[in-house]
């Protein structure tokens, strides 16, 4: 059966239970506790067989309910009947950066709310909850029956506009369509919307990243990433019945954990062709410009301490990217993943049952890997002028967002930029309207570089060039922009925002009137990517999707859309190296641990209290979980829907998750839940919260 049959409109209140149970078929290539599930279709019965555990209706309600995505790129729960939000330290880390000062660094020292007056809003903070999902897949198919390139995109683009314009209501409520199994399913997705978070606590970065970059992606751990938010409706804290109530009992080997989180993007339906492309040009391309960047920012750091204060959120972005690409390219490199993959092409398309389906996957997989060679010489360009340019500064980005504001609201919603469609615009104004200091020779550096790769990349010769540059050299004409802009405050972006299109139009400050000559570029160049390369990748992957369900059954969870899922696994020792790696680690395994020096010190609050601290209180622990980046922050669950964890990274063997899952060695890794409510109470003594948290208030 099809699945885009079988998946029908669905809500959190009414669902039969067996609709939600997938068939795991002989054939399956899916291997023990991987796979990301939607909540329409999670493998109910699969779990039940593993760990003897059922889930039913009621609970995947309320886990579903109790999740939360913050629009920023991370994932959160909902804690307490009065709207407390856990997530990470490194999930707060914006909202810390936009209220902190020259004399205060807050990612520093850290924060807590003795009162609920003293809770502090952060600005450019979107939560999100999933409350139901629709199959829309047929609207998507007739829209673009028949159409290939660049016509297949518009139509794609027109169907979607008007399915979420027809669900959206209000500001309170976002509607994004999601696309599945690259284009194979479409589903509505439907979000209550809320937009004033506030940040209620957060300890200080010394602990939240101790062992800093040599030990991330690595495990043993001992961080505390944990942070409490707080969600607000009309002025007052969010009331609700749908929450985790902290378990009371620490984790050991064997347990069965649920992580409920929004996975960033995976690439695990890639034909190997991508995959290859991937390995030959992406990511080594990649690797090359964050680790430029990575030396910039480290050189930029030691000049200064503000400087130093200003520069390491950016640095802490580059290095874990860095890690996690260079993770990417090894599993790429040295495993059996491109392989696998082509065994699997071959299977899909070998002769045999459904014939004529196997024989449009052969036309498919030809199509797409002839997609994949005509990019080699596009990809670049596409690359470093219009999906790098957040390196080049939040100012610029922006002001870039406040730009194509003023441009695409002028146009019908079906013919704008996805991300601002009507459904989209509550979140693109709060991002243009971020109050955040500007660090002028940080902004410079920033910006400087990314003129001069663009450069670099597309050649001195190249007209472009003229139009960006001018005659004037990188870095010169990024600090005349940063000196001259009037648009570094969110004061300053609200006039030209009230003043709709035309007031945007007609600015004529500096950093405007380069974006205007800048955009028609960057534009151009992803939309070449996006109509020549992706939609010939998305009509032919909706084929592929098809033969894979003909052969394998519907069991395959899609790729990951940083949407809300489902994973499931258990508490799990694993072997690195030929040494067997214990699953969990204690409060005391930090003190021993401790240097005194960065990143291995210890903050002054834990050092103070060590005479007084238990140190066989459970610290940090790993799991089976599938995860990847845009899951920190998830909740970890046992069965009764207590939260035992937060998840806030993988092992080093996790990061070729973004193609493949092998449960023997990837890891999750999560905090105590136990050890964080140990540590708000006895090092913190944030009694207010820990009273919430026990369920009083």
């Amino acid at each position: 059966m099809n699945i885009a049959t079988k998946i029908r409109a669905i809500t959190v209140a009414a669902l039969p239970v067996l609709a939600l149970a997938v068939v795991l078929l002989t054939g399956s290539p899916l291997r023990a506790d991987e796979g990301m599930f939607t909540f329409d279709h999670v493998p109910v019965e699969a779990i039940k067989k593993a760990y003897g555990f059922q889930p039913d209706q009621a609970w995947l309600n309320k886990v579903q309910l109790g999740s939360i995505r913050l629009a920023g790129g991370c994932s959160a729960s909902i804690v307490s009947a009065h709207g407390l939000v856990l997530s990470n330290h490194h999930c707060a880390r914006a909202c810390l950066d936009e209220l902190s000062s020259a004399t205060q660094d807050m990612n520093e020292i850290g924060f807590y709310a003795k009162t609920e007056a003293d809770e502090r809003r952060c600005p450019s903070y979107e939560a999100d909850q999933l409350v139901a999902i629709t199959d829309v897949t047929d609207q998507v198919a007739k829209a673009t029956k028949g159409l290939s390139g660049e016509a297949f995109a518009k139509a794609e683009k027109a169907a979607e506009s008007e399915i979420e314009k027809s669900c959206d209501t209000g500001s309170e409520i976002r509607c994004d369509v999601v696309s599945l199994y690259d284009g194979g399913v479409y589903n509505l997705y439907k979000y209550k919307r809320y937009q004033d978070v506030r940040l209620v606590w957060v300890p200080e970065e010394a602990i939240a990243f101790f062992g800093g970059d040599p030990d991330n992606f690595t495990f043993p751990r001992y961080d505390l990433d944990g942070s409490l938010l707080r969600i607000y409706v009309d002025g007052q804290p969010m009331t609700t019945d749908n929450y985790f109530p902290f378990s009371k009992v620490p984790v050991k080997e064997g347990d069965l954990a649920f992580v409920s989180g929004n996975p960033g993007g995976t690439s695990r339906q890639m034909t190997a062709a991508q995959l290859r492309f991937d390995r030959d040009v992406v990511l080594p391309w990649r690797i090359a410009l964050f680790s430029e960047m990575r030396g910039i920012l480290t050189e930029l750091r030691t000049k200064d301490p503000e400087l130093a204060r200003v520069a390491t959120a950016p640095l802490f972005g580059i290095e874990n990217s860095l890690k996690a690409f260079k993770g990417m390219h090894k599993a790429l490199t040295t495993g059996s993943l491109i392989a696998d993959r082509e065994k699997q092409e071959a299977e899909l398309t070998a002769p045999g049952a459904n014939a004529e389906t196997r024989a449009e996957a052969a036309k498919a997989t030809k199509s797409i890997a002839d997609a994949v060679a005509q990019y080699r010489g596009t990809y670049i360009r596409a690359a470093i002028l219009e999906r790098s340019r957040s390196l080049a500064s939040s100012l610029l980005s922006r002001n870039l967002v406040l730009l194509r504001y003023g441009i695409e609201t002028q146009k019908p919603d079906a013919e704008r930029l996805a991300e601002y469609r009507a459904a989209s615009l509550p979140a693109v104004k709060q991002r243009i309207l971020v109050n955040e200091p500007v660090n002028d020779e940080l902004t410079a550096t920033q910006i400087g570089f990314w003129l001069n790769r663009v450069r670099e990349e597309l050649g001195a010769d190249d007209p472009a060039i003229r139009i960006i540059l001018g005659k004037a050299a990188p870095y010169e004409l990024a600090k005349e922009l940063v000196a001259t802009t009037t648009l570094k405050t969110a004061e300053a972006r609200k006039a030209l925002l009230d003043g709709g299109s035309a007031a945007i139009a007609a600015s004529n400050d500096p950093l405007l009137v380069f974006l205007r000559r800048v955009e028609p570029l960057m534009r151009a160049a992803r939309l070449a990517s996006e109509n020549g390369y992706e939609a010939v990748v998305k009509e032919n992957a909706a084929v592929l999707t098809k033969a894979r369900f003909a052969v394998y059954g519907t069991s395959i969870p899609p790729d990951a859309t940083f949407s809300p899922r489902l994973s499931y696994g258990k508490v799990a020792s694993y072997v690195s190296d030929g040494k067997t790696i214990q699953p969990i680690t204690n409060f005391g395994g930090a003190f021993d641990r401790a240097t005194g020096h960065f990143p291995f010190n210890l903050p002054d609050s834990w050092v103070k209290a060590e005479a007084s601290i238990d140190k066989t209180e459970p610290l940090n622990f790993v799991t089976t979980n599938d995860i990847i980046g845009g899951n920190s922050g998830s909740p970890i669950l046992n069965s009764k829907a207590e939260l035992i964890g937060l998840i806030f990274d993988g092992n080093i063997d996790s990061l070729g998750g973004d193609y493949g899952y092998d449960g023997a060695v990837n890891r999750a890794v999560g905090v105590s839940a136990v050890g964080l409510r140990y540590a708000l109470a006895t090092i913190y003594h944030a009694d207010r919260i820990a009273r919430e948290l026990q369920g009083a208030k």
